[in-house]
């Protein structure tokens, strides 16, 4: 992830924006937590966690990871189970094929093609053969949101980048709405579910 999300004032903003007055109202987050509950994605590990929002949508011995030490200080205050990236890679939790599943939320955008997939291949001996890897990427309104955001990352490309790191796409959607919502609807998301397969013996 680009330099610009590993700031003390990246991890503040994040928080900022969660907790405007009209966020603590309404339950603006339920639908998109939803969305994750129904891939049924088993243990995960929530890659670029942030400061832990989508944890709470996950199952029992789920873990985030981020490079953003201030935003996994934020995440731990909430309750949820993150760490960053350098403590997972030196805990017992990075064992093999450990996690059932992986949740890339927003993350992609934040790098170029290249990174995405050396993230991506980073962290795959930690799926078990035949997990599921949830990917979401902003639309189009999103993108242009977050001045840390670098490359425009749509379903077809998360597709491929799936594809060379050796993941099956097995959907590619856009949620909550249709695809055209994304030009004027600022939270639309393209979402990708993959599996890794079991190479046969």
């Amino acid at each position: 992830m680009g330099s610009s999300t590993e700031s003390s004032d990246y991890a503040e903003r994040l928080r900022a924006k969660q907790h405007v007055w009209w966020k603590r109202i309404l339950p603006v987050q339920l639908p998109y937590r939803i969305n994750i509950k129904r891939q049924h994605l088993g243990r995960t590990l929530d890659i670029g966690c942030g400061i832990g929002r989508n944890l709470q949508a996950l199952s029992d011995g789920s873990l985030g990871v981020d490079h953003n030490a201030a935003s996994i200080e934020i995440a731990k205050r909430t309750g949820v189970n993150a760490m960053t990236d350098e403590e997972f890679f030196a805990s017992d939790e990075a064992r093999p094929a450990s996690f059932d599943g992986f949740l890339v939320a927003h993350v992609l955008e934040h790098m170029d093609e290249t990174q995405g997939r050396e993230l991506l291949k980073t962290y795959l001996p930690y799926l078990r053969p035949g997990g599921t890897v949830f990917i979401v990427c902003p639309q189009e309104v999103g993108y242009r949101s977050d001045p840390t955001h670098v490359r425009f990352t749509t379903g077809e490309d998360i597709e491929r980048i799936c594809r060379d790191v050796g993941l099956t796409p097995r959907s590619n959607y856009s949620f909550p709405f249709p695809r055209p919502f994304g030009r004027v609807f600022i939270y639309n998301e393209f979402c990708v579910k993959a599996t890794l397969d079991v190479t046969p013996a």
